[in-house]
């Protein structure tokens, strides 16, 4: 098995470049189906959240070109985000993978949002037939891991969120959030989250906005607050006094012309604005304007790294679980690499086996259910003498870096022919999804 991973994230790549490389939900299936597409490419994953956008591939012997692949789909140069770029192969990109899925590589350590972002990406790779066996076995494996990180570990316990600082940063503006108006652009799982925040500390109302005026219906239903319509946005957004945004549009739909009409409006009143979109909400030249004050996903990582310090303890202990993980993942896959083999030489001596006592039963005439019990037992334990070394050797060599020889070696002396059992791969997978 040949995995590999590219990608970008908060650590890597500015805002800038991550808004170009992201990719609307509403695109993903078709990019994953183009990514199974791509020369050398079995399965794949694309992974696409405001803070990162990776590409998770199971290769024909790691031949999978991914910056290929980048490049072509986004039509952009290399030079743009190639200095940003991570890749991983193997053990690099499943110990990537389980520690993204873990939230040890967010930009809040703890923070449970990215598993469920990453169980979407994985329905959503399911739905379209580019995730099969061997990516299914490691994606459920990773799964397994976090389910262990946030079971025996507190990394997750009381953990700062986006949100959570979001609410933080409105408070030292505001000084207090009693009586407050908020104002939900976009109906994604982040913003709700930042509105309960801020609900939970005092804020007045909310009211929703969204393409779908259906959506905003349900999202305001759950504050007791109050739909608009998207197209009637910009005449009602100057009620807010804090503004969530996430609307996922390929351009800012905040301008620097409506933060001065709504600054208007509100006779100078201070407006803030947390814009957690990639691709930006807000122009960045709306912060200019006095009164109004925008952060959008980067500012929020540097107020989160002031509160990440008190988990490093718990972060240590969960990379610990990470890691051990990873070598028992790694130790199952060459496992599943020798278990077509033997299965295969079981096959071939039994058929043997089968085709010799029915050439000699005429010979023997009648035989007695006894007399058939002692052949049936003397021919078995012929075979297993047989396969006994081969099978032991095989599943020593699992172990060892020589593998693929002896297997090699098995497979020319009992001349097996060369098939694999995906069957018996999931089957052997099966037994450590939890």
């Amino acid at each position: 098995m040949k995995f590999q991973l590219i990608g970008v994230n908060h650590t890597t790549a500015p805002l800038e470049v991550r808004e170009r490389l992201a990719i609307p939900e509403s695109r993903l299936a078709d990019a994953i189906q183009r990514l199974v597409q791509h020369p050398g490419v079995n399965e794949g994953l694309i992974l696409s959240t405001c803070n990162r956008v990776e590409i998770l591939a199971q290769t024909k012997n790691g031949s999978g070109d991914l910056r290929a692949f980048l490049h072509n789909y986004f039509k952009v140069e290399p030079g743009r985000f190639e200095p940003h770029l991570y890749e991983y192969q193997e053990k690099d990109a499943i110990l990537h993978l389980f520690r993204v899925a873990s939230s040890l590589d967010s930009m809040v350590v703890g923070e449970p949002q990215i598993l469920g972002q990453v169980k979407e990406a994985y329905a959503t790779a399911r739905a379209v037939g580019a995730v099969n066996s061997q990516l299914d076995l490691l994606l459920t494996r990773a799964f397994a891991v976090a389910k262990r990180v946030r079971s025996e570990t507190a990394v997750g316990s009381s953990a700062v969120s986006v949100a959570s600082v979001a609410v933080d940063l409105a408070k030292k503006i505001f000084g207090s959030l009693k009586d407050k108006h908020v104002c939900l652009v976009g109906a994604g799982k982040m913003s709700e989250l930042a509105a309960r925040h801020l609900q939970a500390h005092g804020a007045e109302s909310i009211f929703v906005a969204n393409r779908t005026y259906e959506r905003a219906q349900q999202l305001a239903a759950r504050f007791n607050g109050e739909a608009i319509h998207f197209d009637a946005l910009y005449d009602n957004c100057d009620r807010a006094d804090i503004v969530i945004t996430s609307t996922g549009a390929p351009v800012a739909i905040f301008k620097r012309e409506h933060g001065e009409r709504f600054l208007a409006r509100r006779k100078n009143r201070p407006m803030f604005f947390i814009d957690i979109a990639v691709p930006r909400d807000v122009d960045p030249e709306m912060n200019k304007l006095d009164g109004i004050f925008v952060y959008d996903i980067d500012d929020l990582q540097q107020a989160v790294a002031s509160h990440v310090a008190d988990r490093k303890k718990e972060a240590e202990r969960a990379e610990a679980i990470v890691q051990s993980e990873v070598d028992r993942f790694l130790a199952r896959l060459q496992t599943l690499e020798v278990v077509p083999t033997i299965v295969s030489l079981q096959d071939h001596l039994e058929t043997i086996r089968q085709a010799e006592i029915d050439r000699v039963r005429g010979r023997l005439g009648p035989l007695s259910p006894d007399q058939e019990m002692a052949i049936e037992t003397l021919t078995r334990g012929i075979v297993n003498k047989i396969m006994h070394t081969p099978i032991h050797t095989l599943k020593t060599a699992a172990k060892e870096s020589e593998a693929t020889t002896i297997v090699d070696v098995v497979r020319r002396l009992f001349n097996l022919q060369d098939k694999q059992s995906a069957k018996i791969k999931s089957t052997v997978g099966s037994g450590d999804r939890d």
